[in-house]
């Protein structure tokens, strides 16, 4: 389950609020570039700074938008279990297709404290999971072996690894049953060699088309024409990360008129330097880049 090319979106923003126009415009511009999922509230949509009540307004508009083209997952898990639990039983109220639930942050919980968590979460809800392992933002690592304590849980379906760790990819293939998805769109070739099933990409937003073809070669086994996307996307994918993300892919989306070049605090848009290189990736790949709006 959550197979193939998904997208963790953006939030878009517009004089502090959420932007539900340049939202819809940026849901079609991804179902129409091949995008098979969407998750919304993860790092990249900037859940940290999101409240309660703008996730119920953004998700059942992002499910609106989406019409059924695609599945929709909410990211729900924060550092608090009770908050998580809260959240995961708001997308299941407004009938989203899965919840994504990371690693809890901050509070640097053992490995047998992670399994807790994500049991009490597993069995609050219906909803089948996808848990995410992001250690440069969480300070933890979720390893295999924790993995494997909670992969009995029937509604734990699949895992976001984001460590960048390669052969922690592969072990978490060879030890769970868990459907293993890329959370780095320069290794999602890399882990569908090991046996992963999928992305859910920044850059898919930018370049959903490419993106489709990337993850579609991998899953059938075409390397050598797999490879050929991956470098020609190479340059995107560097490109997003320079600064912080969402700042690049923020800027990328205003420059292509899809939504405003706003954060919200305390990210702030990226530098002039920054800007260059992600016009150059933008150029290299053909997508016509203007001047964003900006906040």
């Amino acid at each position: 389950m959550f197979e193939g090319l998904s997208v963790a979106m953006v939030t878009p923003w517009k004089s502090g609020g959420i932007d539900l126009e340049a939202t819809a415009r940026l849901v079609d511009h991804m179902i129409d570039g091949g995008v098979e999922g969407l998750v919304v509230s993860g790092s990249t949509g900037e859940a940290a700074t999101t409240t309660f009540e703008e996730r119920r307004t953004l998700w059942s508009h992002v499910r609106q938008c989406a019409r059924g083209r695609v599945w929709v997952v909410a990211g729900t898990g924060t550092n608090s279990t009770a908050e998580s639990i809260a959240n995961t039983a708001l997308a299941e109220e407004l009938g989203l297709d899965g919840a994504m639930v990371v690693t809890p942050f901050y509070n640097k919980p053992t490995p047998k404290g992670q399994v807790a968590h994500f049991r009490a979460v597993a069995q609050s809800t219906r909803l089948p999971l996808l848990l995410y392992n992001v250690p440069g933002r969480t300070a933890t690592n979720t390893r295999p072996e924790t993995l494997a304590q909670v992969q009995d849980l029937p509604n734990v379906k699949a895992v976001k690894e984001a460590s960048g760790d390669l052969d922690q990819m592969s072990q978490v293939r060879t030890r769970t049953t868990l459907t293993l998805l890329s959370g780095d769109d320069s290794l999602t070739l890399a882990c569908a060699a090991v046996g992963g099933e999928g992305i859910v990409s920044v850059a898919g937003q930018v370049a959903p088309r490419p993106m489709r073809e990337l993850s579609d070669h991998c899953r059938a086994g075409r390397w050598r024409e797999a490879r050929a996307v991956h470098e020609r996307l190479q340059p995107l994918f560097k490109a997003m990360f320079v600064e912080s993300n969402p700042g690049p892919v923020k800027f990328a989306l205003a420059a292509m008129g899809l939504i405003r070049n706003e954060l919200r605090l305390p990210l702030v848009p990226v530098e002039p330097s920054t800007e260059a290189v992600v016009r150059e990736a933008l150029q290299a790949l053909g997508i016509p880049a203007a001047e964003p709006v900006r906040a």
